[in-house]
C-alpha cells in the first residue's frame, strides 16, 4: 500500500512539474540536426539500435513509466494505429527509465506489438535532453516524442506530450512531412 502511495505522489509530481533531476528542455535534440545513435534492449531483451530502422520514420517516445494511466493510454493509442504506421514506413520505440522484465511483464498484459526500449541508466533518455524527474531513487523521464525521418534527421519534436491525441499528431506530422 505503501509503495503505490509513493507511486501516485511521484507521478502527481511528475505532472505537475516534480523535482528536474538532469536536462532540460534547451538540451533537446534540435529539429534539423541528425538524431544520435544508440542501442537499447527491448521488451524481449534484444537489442535495438535506431540505425535498424535506417530508411523509415521513426516515432521514438519518451515516457515516465510502464502501467501507469496516461503511459498506459498513450502506447495503447500507438498500438490502436500500427496498421497506419505500418502504411507510413514508420516504427514506434518507446522508452522508459523501466527494465526489461517491466517492459515484458507490460507488453505481455496488454499486448503490445511495437517495441518498448528499457533505458534505466538513462543513458538514451540524456542523450536526447530529455528532462528527468523523481524522488529519491524513484526517477522518471518526461513525457516527449521525436519524430525521425528516413534519413535519419529530426524532423519534429512534441516537448509537452498530451496523451490522448498525441498519437493521431504524430500520424498528421509524417504526413506533413513527406509532402
Amino acid at each position: 500500500m505503501r509503495k503505490g502511495l509513493s507511486l501516485a505522489l511521484i507521478l502527481g509530481m511528475v505532472t505537475l512539474g516534480g523535482f528536474v533531476t538532469k536536462a532540460h528542455a534547451a538540451d533537446s535534440v534540435a529539429i534539423g540536426a541528425t538524431a544520435p545513435n544508440f542501442t537499447l534492449p527491448s521488451q524481449e531483451d534484444k537489442p535495438v539500435s535506431l540505425s535498424d530502422y535506417k530508411g523509415k520514420w521513426v516515432v521514438l517516445y519518451f515516457y515516465p513509466k510502464d502501467q501507469t494511466q496516461g503511459c498506459t493510454i498513450e502506447a495503447h493509442n500507438f498500438q490502436r494505429d500500427q496498421a497506419k504506421y505500418n502504411a507510413a514506413n514508420a516504427v514506434v520505440l518507446g522508452v522508459s527509465l523501466d527494465t526489461v522484465e517491466g517492459h515484458k511483464a507490460w507488453c505481455s498484459k496488454d499486448t503490445f506489438s511495437f517495441k518498448l526500449l528499457a533505458d534505466p541508466d538513462h543513458k538514451v533518455v540524456d542523450q536526447y535532453g530529455v528532462p528527468v524527474h523523481g524522488m529519491g531513487p524513484m526517477k522518471f523521464a518526461s513525457r516527449q516524442t521525436y519524430l525521425i525521418s528516413p534519413a535519419g534527421k529530426i524532423v519534429k519534436f512534441w516537448p509537452d506530450v498530451k496523451v490522448d491525441h498525441h498519437s493521431e499528431e504524430v500520424l498528421a506530422a509524417i504526413a506533413e512531412a513527406k509532402k
